[in-house]
């Protein structure tokens, strides 16, 4: 098509950042409260500012933009209270836009006077189009624009404490530039701010606008790196946008190809499609084995606020912070989930291990949300494991199966998700509590003529009539066999029995799982819980008895 071009890739054919690995985090600053403010429909409010400023100090951010002060009224005001109010904690650094315009520069060292670290963001458009579009300017006029804007700022700087402001310089449409032009322009505004190893200038690298894969920005930033003869006294910081959806891998691969910093908001807001989201980048270095230096522990609490503060709503696919990612509808990842968290859980290992998770879900205040959901697409694993959180119940195999066909038609029939609750109480009525035609009370062993067998007494009711049985076997269950079948004709055959505790302890519960042949040839499981497991098989007995007493039952 003649109406697209494609990018040019770099040449840089001895590139190394394919080869590095990922082992920092980098230096983290939220841009929530500027560029992600002016992307809002709705621009915050000082209430909301603040709201915002506070959780992003809860998380940990070290360096916060506030706002643009020369260009708003509410952003210079909302910094102002933050240093008069004294809301800015030891240790962290605010920083502050402005283009390189005499008149905005000045605004914004009037509104930071005071505070005690500041970072005063100078930044003009450098790419070729831009010059060539915007400005209708050459290479020189468009450096003299930064030279002289860094000038203003380094003659004002001094009048501050020593310390108190550091600098930073953004060729905006860095991604749009020529590389060889954009180490000029930066150069020259360093040679204004003489920066050192001490007192190092921050040099941000935008990807104002996505215009190739994020390899040739990696290309872009490495080779910027090798050019750029004050690097050494320099913060190479990225500002990623995702105009092409890989904001993120942009900043990932550029954190390899070289940059120390990064620029970005919770959960992406931004101009346009978004800015990079810091949210999910720090995660992913978490799942790296990677500290981020960020807290994340309660992710849900932390993307209220957001969501309350710039009034959009986080998308339920979002990395991490959505309502589903940590979903699973469909049968064979239910089942492999399951598997995963019985594995760990049997095997007592640290490391997190479980299929079609990254993360547990546990390390970002997610412990209590459902990891499995439930719908037509679902299979026994997920139904079987929802039994199992909710329930404590470890389902036999054939058990699973057979639940599974009853949830599945309801979910067929109905055409919508069935929550756990709703499954677990539909379990309880099919296999704990089932209508009630037959009811065990009590038993107690009596003296047996064979040294072989047990003899115990029942206390039952049977359609509503009480009544106490005999009758003999090889143990408890065995012998209420027996005991019904002499005295109601109730023939059930036992085919299998399991049980298990709930939970560790002397005094703990216990369930069993029977599963029943009818005399007419149906085979059905009831379930029983109880302290005493006696008990538990006894109580599942009848349950898997009185499903086949109610009604003619389908096989399971």
């Amino acid at each position: 098509m003649a109406k697209y071009v494609s990018f040019t890739p770099i040449e840089l054919p001895d590139r190394q950042w394919p080869n590095a690995r990922l082992n920092r985090s980098p230096i983290w600053c939220s841009v929530d409260l500027r560029d992600g403010n002016q992307a809002l429909i709705n621009p915050m409010g000082g209430a909301k500012k603040m709201e915002m400023f506070r959780t992003l100090l809860r998380i940990g951010f070290k360096e916060i933009e506030v706002g643009f002060p020369a260009a708003s009224e509410t952003d210079y005001s909302f910094l102002r209270e933050l240093i008069e109010g004294g809301h800015i904690p030891d240790g962290v650094t605010i920083q502050v836009l402005t283009q390189a315009r005499e008149h905005l520069i000045e605004r914004t060292f009037e509104a930071i006077r005071g505070a005690k670290c500041c970072i005063v963001h100078l930044y003009n458009s450098t790419s070729e189009l831009q010059r060539r579009v915007v400005f209708r300017a050459d290479k020189a006029e468009i450096t003299k624009i930064a030279v002289e804007g860094a000038q203003l700022i380094h003659g004002l700087a001094r009048s501050f404490p020593a310390g108190s402001v550091r600098y930073q310089y953004s060729p905006e449409s860095f991604t749009g530039t020529e590389i060889d032009y954009a180490v000029e322009i930066c150069e020259a505004v360093c040679e204004q701010w003489q920066p050192t190893r001490d007192n190092r200038a921050i040099i941000n690298l935008p990807s104002t606008v996505e215009l190739a894969t994020p390899n040739v920005y990696a290309d872009q930033i490495e080779l910027f790196c090798r050019r750029f003869r004050y690097r050494d006294r320099t913060i190479i910081s990225l500002h990623t946008h995702n105009d092409r959806g890989t904001g993120i891998a942009s900043s990932e691969l550029g954190m390899l190809a070289g940059a120390d910093r990064v620029e970005g908001t919770l959960f992406g807001n931004g101009e346009r499609t978004g800015n990079l989201d810091i949210v999910t980048m720090a995660l992913n270095y978490l799942t790296q084995g990677i500290d981020p230096g960020l807290d994340f522990s309660n992710l849900k609490e932390i993307r209220r606020i957001a969501e309350f503060c710039t009034e959009l709503k986080v998308p339920e696919r979002m990395p991490y912070a959505g309502d589903l990612v940590f979903t699973a509808f469909s049968g064979s990842h239910q089942d492999a989930i399951k598997k995963g968290f019985e594995a760990m859980r049997a095997s007592g290992q640290e490391r997190f291990e479980v299929p079609y998770l990254t993360i547990d879900p546990a390390d970002i205040g997610r412990q209590y949300d459902p990891v499995i959901r439930v719908n037509s697409q679902s299979g026994k694993g997920g139904v079987a494991f929802l039994i199992e959180e909710e329930l404590g119940f470890r389902l036999p195999r054939r058990l699973q199966v057979a639940f599974s066909k009853i949830i599945q038609q309801i979910t067929d029939n109905t055409g919508r998700e069935i929550a756990p609750q709703e499954i677990s109480d539909k379990f309880v009525a099919t296999y704990v509590d089932p209508p009630c035609t037959l009811a065990y009370k009590s038993h107690k062993p009596i003296d047996c003529p064979d040294d072989d067998q047990e003899r115990f007494e029942f206390s039952v009711t049977y359609k509503n009539q009480p009544c106490v049985i005999e009758g003999q076997g090889n143990g408890p269950l065995d012998a209420f066999v027996h005991a019904l079948t002499l005295q109601y004709g109730l023939a059930y055959d036992i085919l299998d029995y399991q049980e298990h505790a709930l939970e560790a302890g002397s005094d703990s519960s216990a369930v069993a799982y029977v599963l029943v042949k009818t005399p007419d040839g149906n085979e059905l499981f009831g379930v029983g819980q109880h302290k005493s497991i006696i008990k538990a098989s006894l109580r599942a007995l009848v349950a898997a008895m009185n499903r086949g007493l109610h009604h003619a039952m389908p096989k399971e």
